[in-house]
């Protein structure tokens, strides 16, 4: 296959519209020692501190197909908040990251992972990035490269999305093959303390916090088996001294179970998300708008912490009283003509609830489709969302999230006027 022209000296361009940004070859970038080849994407209005996604592809797979496939919602996401997007790129036969070997398994090891963290701190040190918003996700092969990373370097990984990947060392190997079966098929099962020693053993010595996780699992996935969804939170709760009993569980859409742990707000601190009845299928669509949000990306400035919610109280039949009895936080990811909305109600009174209805505004040319966590009517206009059956409860200083899918016709900004069982909240 002929090379692309050279464009510069460390620069090769795909093609795409002229008026368009492009996905980018950089070649030089620093220690490699896996001979991985690095892209990246800057949009045209990138973000004066712009945040920085890690995004990596799938086995046989490649920077230009995730890119144009069924990774493209974070490159249009990436158009819209500004953020750069470094694509690593295996060469092997194969196309599979090392997940496997010792150097790939330690920091700064001489494996594929080493040459990935290059990629990053060339990165960093070209679009003056911000380094609390640097974050990494990646599909199958690169699910698992998520795990790895942020378990070697948790110091620069603010969060991660694995989409269909295992726990971080679960495909060891002694034999210098990259392939472990027993790992793949769902039957190492170990307990929380032994996982997260075992990714601590990648950066020895490291006694800070780890990186925010969200992972996405199939129920009938055969190739990485379901049984590894259960082994990451247990490895993930442990490295953050969580309890594997969820604090928060909901169902986005009707075949998905959503658990979190430790914060429950969009960004909690470990997030899993089940899907009945698909298989090695994952991200499909409309996922990533998740991911996007729980990464902090969907913000051209760094996104306040999530606070923890309260411990239960015994509910009332009260509503909160008065202007300020309730804060409302909204979190949109918007694409072409769609979005998703994520919404957060904390009762700020000191009365618990039993029975709740949300009233806002939807901006005009905004029509809901669908809904989690809430019936809503109508589906335009000005809006109630009612609670359903599992969280009529709303203690005092307690929080609950819902959420809806929309489209829109060019406005996608958020709804106004929210109130909750007919007090006026705030809003932030």
């Amino acid at each position: 296959m002929a090379m692309l022209p050279l464009i510069a000296a460390s620069v090769l361009l795909l093609a795409r519209p002229a008026a368009a940004a492009a996905l980018t070859r950089v070649t030089g970038f620093g220690n490699n020692p896996t001979n991985l080849n690095m892209y990246v994407y800057v949009p045209n209005n990138v973000a004066p501190k712009p945040a920085l996604l890690l995004l990596v592809h799938y086995c046989s797979g490649s920077a230009g197909g995730i890119f144009n496939g069924n990774g493209h919602d974070y490159v249009t996401a990436a158009d819209r908040y500004g953020y750069v997007i470094v694509l690593p790129e295996a060469t092997r036969s194969g196309s599979c990251f090392d997940v496997s070997t010792p150097q790939a398994l330690k920091r700064d090891g001489g494996g594929d992972s080493t040459g990935i963290m290059s990629m990053v701190a060339w990165a960093r040190s070209h679009y003056n990035v911000d380094p609390a918003r640097i974050v990494v996700s990646g599909f199958s092969s690169g699910a698992m490269m998520t795990n790895v990373l942020a378990a070697e370097y948790p110091d620069v990984f603010s969060a991660a999305s694995a989409f269909s990947g295992v726990p971080a060392g679960c495909f060891a190997t002694t034999d210098g093959s990259l392939w472990n079966s027993t790992c793949s098929g769902g039957r190492l099962i170990k307990t929380a303390d032994q996982w997260a020693s075992q990714a601590r053993a990648m950066y020895p010595g490291y006694s800070g916090s780890y990186p925010r996780m969200q992972l996405w699992h199939g129920t009938t996935d055969t190739t990485l088996s379901y049984p590894n969804f259960g082994e990451e939170i247990k490895q993930w709760t442990a490295l953050h001294g969580l309890s594997q009993t969820p604090a928060f569980t909901d169902h986005p859409q009707s075949s998905w179970t959503r658990t979190r742990y430790g914060t429950t707000s969009t960004r909690a601190t470990v997030e899993g998300i089940s899907i009945a009845g698909v298989g090695h299928a994952l991200p499909m669509s409309g996922q990533l708008a998740y991911a996007i949000s729980f990464l902090g990306l969907d913000s051209t400035s760094t996104p306040p912490s999530s606070p923890p919610t309260s411990p239960s109280t015994p509910p009332s039949s009260s509503p909160p009283a008065g202007s300020g009895a309730c804060r409302v936080a909204a979190t949109i990811s918007a694409w072409n003509t769609g979005l998703t909305e994520s919404i957060t109600i904390t009762n700020t009174s000191a009365t618990a609830v039993n029975g709740w209805s949300l009233g806002f505004t939807l901006p005009a040319g905004q029509t809901i489709t669908s809904g989690w966590n809430a019936t809503y009517t109508p589906s335009s206009g000005a809006v109630t969302a009612a609670n359903v059956s599992y969280n009529a409860a709303l203690p005092a200083g307690g929080s609950v999230s819902i959420g809806f899918q929309a489209t829109h016709t060019g406005n996608s900004g958020p709804p106004s006027g929210f109130t909750l069982n007919g007090a006026a909240c705030g809003v932030g």
